[in-house]
């Protein structure tokens, strides 16, 4: 199912998978298109690609719900796509996911994407890439100085992060978030929570409590307390996601990225 509205100049896509009650958005601005949704909406989708005209895809990472139809796009409509240089190989063959990922996003064909610059330009508007890894190696932001104007990909999604992947670093995310915060902007375009008009407050609200729970995490773990015994602590709670996953998210992942992190000091040496 499909809702589509403007908001700031921007056609905000939203889409709903039913089965699991999760949002995903895509986003079409200046004939730039951002992201191109999960292949399981492609049926509400394809007609939103026919009917829109876009001179271009670029891809926030490669991950299916982000990058479903971009195999479908270059065949049947011959648009550019591009993703960060170290998000190209794993496009070029077919996503190979766990079941619970095809169940909830669908697959993701294989297609060729070019290597992002740092600067892209849109119809009227120039925009700086932004590398803002931790959800993922090739994650990026998009920018416009002009009109203030933030996508964020999957970096915010919510302010109080309870569960992540085996593959995300928290202390990343927490970088990224900081270096997004240089810019100036007030809205953001969330991949998973849509259009906010209160962008930099909740991500300065998401970097606090990281911040918070990273400090919490080391002091527990300097008592002699495991991973798994932290995230009791300070997670408590049933998450559905952890055995519908399988365990691929879950709380100990959060804990395991913050404790596991190197120190300055190791990141000086290095």
């Amino acid at each position: 199912m499909l809702t589509i509205y403007e908001r700031n100049g921007v056609l905000c896509t939203e889409g709903l998978i039913e089965t699991i009650g999760q949002k995903v958005f895509v986003y079409m601005v200046d004939g730039l298109l951002i992201d191109s949704g999960p292949e399981i909406l492609q049926e509400e989708l394809l007609p939103y690609f026919q009917c829109n005209s876009f001179d271009q895809l670029v891809l926030t990472h490669n991950h299916e719900d982000h990058t479903g139809n971009a195999a479908w796009i270059q065949k049947n409509l011959a648009k550019p796509i591009s993703i960060r240089a170290n998000g190209l190989a794993g496009c070029l063959v077919d996503g190979d996911y766990p079941a619970y990922r095809r169940m909830t996003w669908g697959g993701r064909k294989a297609f060729s994407p070019q290597p992002i610059r740092s600067v892209i330009q849109s119809k009227n508007l120039d925009w700086q890439v932004i590398h803002t890894p931790g959800h993922a190696d090739d994650h990026i932001a998009l920018y416009n100085e002009e009109r203030k104007m933030l996508f964020t990909g999957d970096l915010y999604v919510a302010a109080r992060t309870k569960v992540s992947m085996t593959t995300e670093s928290i202390p990343q995310i927490m970088s990224s978030i900081q270096l997004l915060l240089e810019y100036e902007f007030d809205a953001i375009y969330c991949s998973h929570a849509g259009y906010l008009e209160n962008g930099r407050e909740l991500m300065n609200q998401k970097l606090r409590y990281l911040e918070g729970m990273s400090l919490k995490a080391k002091e527990l773990a300097g008592g002699g307390a495991s991973p798994q015994e932290i995230a009791d602590t300070l997670l408590p709670g049933n998450y559905p996601i952890i055995r519908f996953s399988k365990n691929e998210w879950d709380t100990v992942h959060l804990i395991r990225s913050i404790l596991n992190a190197p120190s300055p000091e190791q990141k000086t040496e290095e």
